[in-house]
Protein backbone atom coordinates (compact mmCIF):
# COMPACT_ATOMS: atom_id res chain seq x y z
CA UNK A 1 0.00 0.00 0.00
CA UNK A 2 1.40 3.38 -1.05
CA UNK A 3 0.47 6.49 0.91
CA UNK A 4 1.21 10.12 0.10
CA UNK A 5 1.82 11.90 3.40
CA UNK A 6 1.85 15.63 4.16
CA UNK A 7 3.47 17.29 7.18
CA UNK A 8 3.09 21.03 7.95
CA UNK A 9 2.69 21.32 11.71
CA UNK A 10 5.43 23.91 12.28
CA UNK A 11 8.15 25.29 10.00
CA UNK A 12 8.83 22.40 7.62
CA UNK A 13 6.67 21.71 4.58
CA UNK A 14 7.14 18.03 3.83
CA UNK A 15 5.73 15.34 1.56
CA UNK A 16 6.62 11.65 1.28
CA UNK A 17 5.45 8.44 -0.30
CA UNK A 18 5.57 5.45 2.05
CA UNK A 19 4.94 1.80 1.20
CA UNK A 20 3.30 -0.50 3.76
CA UNK A 21 4.35 1.71 6.65
CA UNK A 22 7.98 0.61 6.52
CA UNK A 23 9.58 1.63 3.22
CA UNK A 24 10.44 5.18 2.18
CA UNK A 25 9.90 5.69 -1.54
CA UNK A 26 10.49 9.43 -1.28
CA UNK A 27 10.86 12.01 1.47
CA UNK A 28 10.99 15.74 0.67
CA UNK A 29 11.43 18.43 3.32
CA UNK A 30 11.33 22.16 2.58
CA UNK A 31 12.60 23.99 5.66
CA UNK A 32 11.89 27.55 6.74
CA UNK A 33 14.73 27.72 9.29
CA UNK A 34 16.59 30.58 7.61
CA UNK A 35 13.43 32.69 7.45
CA UNK A 36 12.47 32.24 11.10
CA UNK A 37 16.06 32.59 12.32
CA UNK A 38 15.73 36.29 11.48
CA UNK A 39 13.12 36.57 14.23
CA UNK A 40 14.69 34.21 16.77
CA UNK A 41 11.86 31.68 16.49
CA UNK A 42 8.90 30.54 14.41
CA UNK A 43 6.45 33.26 13.36
CA UNK A 44 3.13 31.39 12.86
CA UNK A 45 1.68 33.65 10.16
CA UNK A 46 4.87 33.55 8.10
CA UNK A 47 5.04 29.77 8.52
CA UNK A 48 1.48 29.36 7.21
CA UNK A 49 2.16 31.49 4.15
CA UNK A 50 5.36 29.61 3.37
CA UNK A 51 3.50 26.30 3.61
CA UNK A 52 0.98 27.55 1.06
CA UNK A 53 3.80 28.51 -1.29
CA UNK A 54 5.68 25.21 -0.99
CA UNK A 55 3.09 22.46 -0.57
CA UNK A 56 2.30 21.83 -4.25
CA UNK A 57 5.98 21.81 -5.14
CA UNK A 58 7.05 19.37 -2.42
CA UNK A 59 4.16 17.05 -3.29
CA UNK A 60 5.17 16.98 -6.96
CA UNK A 61 8.78 16.29 -5.95
CA UNK A 62 7.72 13.46 -3.64
CA UNK A 63 5.75 11.77 -6.41
CA UNK A 64 8.57 12.29 -8.90
CA UNK A 65 11.19 10.81 -6.56
CA UNK A 66 8.90 7.85 -5.87
CA UNK A 67 8.63 7.31 -9.63
CA UNK A 68 4.86 7.23 -9.68
CA UNK A 69 1.76 9.12 -10.76
CA UNK A 70 -0.81 10.43 -8.32
CA UNK A 71 -3.49 7.98 -9.48
CA UNK A 72 -1.22 5.09 -8.40
CA UNK A 73 -1.55 6.15 -4.77
CA UNK A 74 -3.75 4.10 -2.44
CA UNK A 75 -4.39 6.82 0.14
CA UNK A 76 -3.43 10.31 1.31
CA UNK A 77 -2.54 11.37 4.85
CA UNK A 78 -1.73 14.62 6.61
CA UNK A 79 -0.78 15.80 10.07
CA UNK A 80 -3.93 17.21 11.69
CA UNK A 81 -2.74 17.71 15.29
CA UNK A 82 -0.99 19.06 17.28
CA UNK A 83 0.94 22.10 16.06
CA UNK A 84 0.50 25.67 14.84
CA UNK A 85 -3.13 25.78 13.79
CA UNK A 86 -2.64 27.90 10.67
CA UNK A 87 0.21 25.71 9.49
CA UNK A 88 -1.74 22.52 10.20
CA UNK A 89 -4.76 23.74 8.26
CA UNK A 90 -2.66 24.24 5.13
CA UNK A 91 -1.48 20.62 5.10
CA UNK A 92 -4.75 19.13 6.31
CA UNK A 93 -6.89 20.94 3.73
CA UNK A 94 -4.42 20.17 0.94
CA UNK A 95 -4.35 16.50 1.92
CA UNK A 96 -8.13 16.25 2.12
CA UNK A 97 -8.57 17.97 -1.25
CA UNK A 98 -5.94 15.78 -2.89
CA UNK A 99 -7.56 12.61 -1.56
CA UNK A 100 -11.04 13.76 -2.62
CA UNK A 101 -9.83 14.62 -6.13
CA UNK A 102 -8.25 11.18 -6.49
CA UNK A 103 -11.17 9.36 -4.89
CA UNK A 104 -8.81 7.89 -2.29
CA UNK A 105 -9.13 7.51 1.50
CA UNK A 106 -7.78 10.28 3.73
CA UNK A 107 -6.14 9.62 7.09
CA UNK A 108 -5.57 12.37 9.66
CA UNK A 109 -2.43 11.66 11.70
CA UNK A 110 -1.30 12.79 15.14
CA UNK A 111 2.11 14.44 14.89
CA UNK A 112 3.61 12.72 17.97
CA UNK A 113 2.34 9.33 16.84
CA UNK A 114 4.25 10.09 13.66
CA UNK A 115 7.48 10.81 15.55
CA UNK A 116 7.19 7.42 17.24
CA UNK A 117 6.49 5.76 13.87
CA UNK A 118 9.80 7.11 12.53
CA UNK A 119 11.34 4.15 14.34
CA UNK A 120 9.32 1.72 12.18
CA UNK A 121 11.03 3.13 9.10
CA UNK A 122 14.49 2.78 10.63
CA UNK A 123 13.92 -0.61 12.24
CA UNK A 124 11.69 -2.98 10.22
CA UNK A 125 11.77 -5.53 13.06
CA UNK A 126 10.34 -3.14 15.70
CA UNK A 127 6.84 -4.05 16.85
CA UNK A 128 4.76 -2.95 19.86
CA UNK A 129 4.68 -3.14 22.78
CA UNK A 130 7.64 -0.94 23.67
CA UNK A 131 8.47 2.17 25.67
CA UNK A 132 9.19 5.53 24.03
CA UNK A 133 10.78 8.72 25.29
CA UNK A 134 9.17 11.54 23.32
CA UNK A 135 11.40 14.64 23.37
CA UNK A 136 10.46 17.38 20.91
CA UNK A 137 9.94 21.10 20.68
CA UNK A 138 6.48 20.95 22.22
CA UNK A 139 6.38 17.62 24.04
CA UNK A 140 8.40 15.67 26.60
CA UNK A 141 6.78 12.50 27.87
CA UNK A 142 7.13 8.79 28.47
CA UNK A 143 4.74 6.72 26.37
CA UNK A 144 3.98 3.02 26.44
CA UNK A 145 3.20 1.98 22.86
CA UNK A 146 0.66 -0.77 23.47
CA UNK A 147 -0.15 -1.20 19.80
CA UNK A 148 0.36 0.79 16.60
CA UNK A 149 -2.65 2.99 17.39
CA UNK A 150 -2.93 2.50 21.15
CA UNK A 151 -0.82 4.52 23.59
CA UNK A 152 -0.54 5.13 27.34
CA UNK A 153 1.14 8.23 28.78
CA UNK A 154 3.19 7.24 31.82
CA UNK A 155 4.66 10.63 32.64
CA UNK A 156 5.76 13.93 31.20
CA UNK A 157 6.72 17.53 31.75
CA UNK A 158 4.52 19.75 33.87
CA UNK A 159 5.53 22.89 31.98
CA UNK A 160 8.13 23.48 29.24
CA UNK A 161 9.16 20.73 26.84
CA UNK A 162 12.85 19.88 26.47
CA UNK A 163 13.00 21.28 22.94
CA UNK A 164 11.37 24.52 24.03
CA UNK A 165 13.98 24.87 26.79
CA UNK A 166 16.76 24.33 24.24
CA UNK A 167 15.45 27.21 22.11
CA UNK A 168 15.15 29.56 25.08
CA UNK A 169 18.64 28.73 26.36
CA UNK A 170 20.03 29.20 22.85
CA UNK A 171 18.52 32.68 22.80
CA UNK A 172 20.15 33.50 26.16
CA UNK A 173 23.54 32.27 24.95
CA UNK A 174 23.18 34.20 21.71
CA UNK A 175 23.56 31.26 19.34
CA UNK A 176 20.24 31.81 17.58
CA UNK A 177 17.50 29.60 16.21
CA UNK A 178 17.04 26.64 16.03
CA UNK A 179 18.45 26.07 19.49
CA UNK A 180 18.84 22.29 19.63
CA UNK A 181 21.67 21.68 17.14
CA UNK A 182 23.47 24.91 18.05
CA UNK A 183 23.50 24.17 21.78
CA UNK A 184 24.62 20.62 21.01
CA UNK A 185 27.53 21.91 18.92
CA UNK A 186 28.52 24.43 21.59
CA UNK A 187 28.39 21.75 24.30
CA UNK A 188 30.99 19.63 22.51
CA UNK A 189 33.67 22.09 23.67
CA UNK A 190 32.45 22.51 27.26
CA UNK A 191 32.68 20.81 30.64
CA UNK A 192 29.29 19.33 31.71
CA UNK A 193 30.30 19.81 35.35
CA UNK A 194 31.14 23.50 34.88
CA UNK A 195 27.82 24.76 36.29
CA UNK A 196 25.54 23.11 38.83
CA UNK A 197 22.01 23.20 37.44
CA UNK A 198 18.78 21.96 39.07
CA UNK A 199 17.11 18.62 38.34
CA UNK A 200 13.35 18.58 38.91
CA UNK A 201 11.54 16.16 41.19
CA UNK A 202 7.74 15.95 41.25
CA UNK A 203 6.39 14.71 44.57
CA UNK A 204 4.26 11.57 44.20
CA UNK A 205 4.88 11.53 40.42
CA UNK A 206 8.39 10.15 39.85
CA UNK A 207 7.90 9.86 36.07
CA UNK A 208 6.90 13.51 35.71
CA UNK A 209 9.41 16.32 35.32
CA UNK A 210 9.77 20.07 34.84
CA UNK A 211 12.07 22.20 32.72
CA UNK A 212 10.99 25.70 33.78
CA UNK A 213 13.35 25.76 36.77
CA UNK A 214 16.28 24.61 34.65
CA UNK A 215 15.53 27.24 32.02
CA UNK A 216 15.28 29.96 34.70
CA UNK A 217 18.56 28.86 36.30
CA UNK A 218 20.41 29.26 32.99
CA UNK A 219 18.84 32.68 32.43
CA UNK A 220 19.84 33.81 35.93
CA UNK A 221 23.41 32.58 35.51
CA UNK A 222 23.80 34.50 32.27
CA UNK A 223 22.10 37.60 33.68
CA UNK A 224 24.21 37.64 36.87
CA UNK A 225 27.43 37.26 34.90
CA UNK A 226 26.43 40.17 32.68
CA UNK A 227 25.48 42.38 35.64
CA UNK A 228 28.75 41.65 37.44
CA UNK A 229 30.85 42.03 34.33
CA UNK A 230 32.12 38.47 34.70
CA UNK A 231 32.92 36.19 31.74
CA UNK A 232 30.38 33.51 30.97
CA UNK A 233 31.65 30.10 29.96
CA UNK A 234 29.13 29.59 27.15
CA UNK A 235 30.51 26.21 26.15
CA UNK A 236 30.47 25.02 29.76
CA UNK A 237 26.95 26.29 30.32
CA UNK A 238 25.73 24.60 27.14
CA UNK A 239 27.36 21.33 28.19
CA UNK A 240 25.94 21.62 31.72
CA UNK A 241 22.49 22.31 30.30
CA UNK A 242 22.61 19.28 27.97
CA UNK A 243 23.75 17.15 30.89
CA UNK A 244 20.91 18.44 33.10
CA UNK A 245 18.28 17.72 30.41
CA UNK A 246 19.66 14.21 29.96
CA UNK A 247 19.74 13.59 33.72
CA UNK A 248 16.12 14.69 33.85
CA UNK A 249 14.91 12.39 31.08
CA UNK A 250 17.00 9.21 31.10
CA UNK A 251 16.61 8.17 34.78
CA UNK A 252 12.82 8.48 34.40
CA UNK A 253 12.94 6.33 31.29
CA UNK A 254 14.96 3.73 33.18
CA UNK A 255 12.44 3.80 36.04
CA UNK A 256 9.59 3.33 33.56
CA UNK A 257 11.40 0.31 32.12
CA UNK A 258 11.58 -1.25 35.55
CA UNK A 259 7.95 -0.46 36.32
CA UNK A 260 6.55 -1.79 33.03
CA UNK A 261 8.88 -4.75 32.61
CA UNK A 262 9.29 -3.89 28.92
CA UNK A 263 12.64 -4.66 27.29
CA UNK A 264 12.36 -2.54 24.16
CA UNK A 265 12.81 1.23 24.27
CA UNK A 266 12.94 3.97 21.65
CA UNK A 267 13.31 7.72 21.45
CA UNK A 268 11.33 10.08 19.25
CA UNK A 269 11.29 13.77 18.37
CA UNK A 270 13.76 16.49 17.48
CA UNK A 271 15.63 16.33 20.81
CA UNK A 272 16.41 12.68 20.01
CA UNK A 273 19.12 14.11 17.74
CA UNK A 274 21.04 15.53 20.71
CA UNK A 275 24.41 13.75 20.99
CA UNK A 276 24.54 13.88 24.81
CA UNK A 277 21.08 12.35 25.12
CA UNK A 278 21.83 9.65 22.53
CA UNK A 279 25.02 8.66 24.35
CA UNK A 280 23.18 8.48 27.69
CA UNK A 281 20.41 6.36 26.18
CA UNK A 282 22.95 3.91 24.75
CA UNK A 283 24.66 3.69 28.14
CA UNK A 284 21.32 3.09 29.88
CA UNK A 285 20.35 0.37 27.42
CA UNK A 286 23.69 -1.39 27.86
CA UNK A 287 23.42 -1.14 31.65
CA UNK A 288 19.86 -2.48 31.82
CA UNK A 289 20.03 -5.00 28.98
CA UNK A 290 17.20 -3.26 27.11
CA UNK A 291 17.10 -3.13 23.31
CA UNK A 292 17.39 0.49 22.18
CA UNK A 293 15.94 1.86 18.95
CA UNK A 294 17.30 5.29 18.02
CA UNK A 295 16.08 6.80 14.73
CA UNK A 296 18.73 8.29 12.42
CA UNK A 297 19.16 12.05 12.63
CA UNK A 298 17.30 12.47 9.33
CA UNK A 299 14.12 11.07 10.91
CA UNK A 300 14.33 12.88 14.27
CA UNK A 301 13.10 16.24 13.03
CA UNK A 302 9.73 16.91 11.41
CA UNK A 303 9.24 15.00 8.16
CA UNK A 304 6.42 13.45 6.17
CA UNK A 305 7.88 9.94 6.05
CA UNK A 306 7.02 9.37 9.70
CA UNK A 307 3.45 10.60 9.03
CA UNK A 308 3.11 8.15 6.16
CA UNK A 309 4.33 5.30 8.34
CA UNK A 310 1.79 6.01 11.08
CA UNK A 311 -0.93 6.59 8.49
CA UNK A 312 -0.52 3.01 7.26
CA UNK A 313 -1.30 1.66 10.73
CA UNK A 314 -4.17 4.11 11.19
CA UNK A 315 -5.58 2.82 7.89
CA UNK A 316 -5.23 -0.77 9.07
CA UNK A 317 -7.11 0.20 12.25
CA UNK A 318 -10.01 1.53 10.17
CA UNK A 319 -9.32 5.25 10.52
CA UNK A 320 -10.84 7.36 7.73
CA UNK A 321 -11.08 11.11 7.71
CA UNK A 322 -14.10 12.92 6.31
CA UNK A 323 -13.88 16.00 4.10
CA UNK A 324 -15.00 17.91 7.20
CA UNK A 325 -11.96 16.73 9.19
CA UNK A 326 -10.58 19.62 11.23
CA UNK A 327 -7.09 20.35 12.52
CA UNK A 328 -6.26 20.96 16.19
CA UNK A 329 -3.51 22.95 17.86
CA UNK A 330 -3.59 20.55 20.82
CA UNK A 331 -4.55 16.90 21.04
CA UNK A 332 -3.58 14.12 23.41
CA UNK A 333 -1.64 11.29 21.77
CA UNK A 334 -4.33 8.90 23.03
CA UNK A 335 -7.13 10.84 21.28
CA UNK A 336 -8.76 9.71 18.06
CA UNK A 337 -8.64 12.96 16.07
CA UNK A 338 -11.34 11.73 13.67
CA UNK A 339 -13.72 11.35 16.61
CA UNK A 340 -12.52 14.66 18.04
CA UNK A 341 -13.39 16.38 14.77
CA UNK A 342 -16.77 14.68 14.51
CA UNK A 343 -17.70 15.65 18.07
CA UNK A 344 -16.71 19.25 17.42
CA UNK A 345 -18.81 19.34 14.25
CA UNK A 346 -21.80 17.88 16.13
CA UNK A 347 -21.55 20.51 18.85
CA UNK A 348 -21.43 23.27 16.22
CA UNK A 349 -24.52 21.88 14.46
CA UNK A 350 -26.43 21.72 17.73
CA UNK A 351 -25.55 25.33 18.53
CA UNK A 352 -26.83 26.44 15.13
CA UNK A 353 -30.26 24.94 15.72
Amino acid sequence: MRILAIESSCDETAAAVIEDGRTILSNIVDTQVETHALYGGVVPEIASRRHMEAICRVTELALRDAGMKADALDAVAATCAPGLIGALLVGANFGKSYAYALGKPFMPVHHIRGHIAANYLAFPDLQPPFLTLVASGGHSMLVRVDDYTSFTILGGTRDDAAGEAFDKVARVLGVGYPGGPKIDALAQHGDPARYKLPHSQIKDAPLDCSFSGLKTAVINLAHNAEQKGEPLDREGLAASFCHAVTETLVPRLELALRQTGLRKVSCAGGVAANSVLRAALKDMAQRTGATLYLPPLSLCGDNAAMIGSQAYYEFCAGVRGETSQNAFATADICENICEKSNKEALVKRQKMR
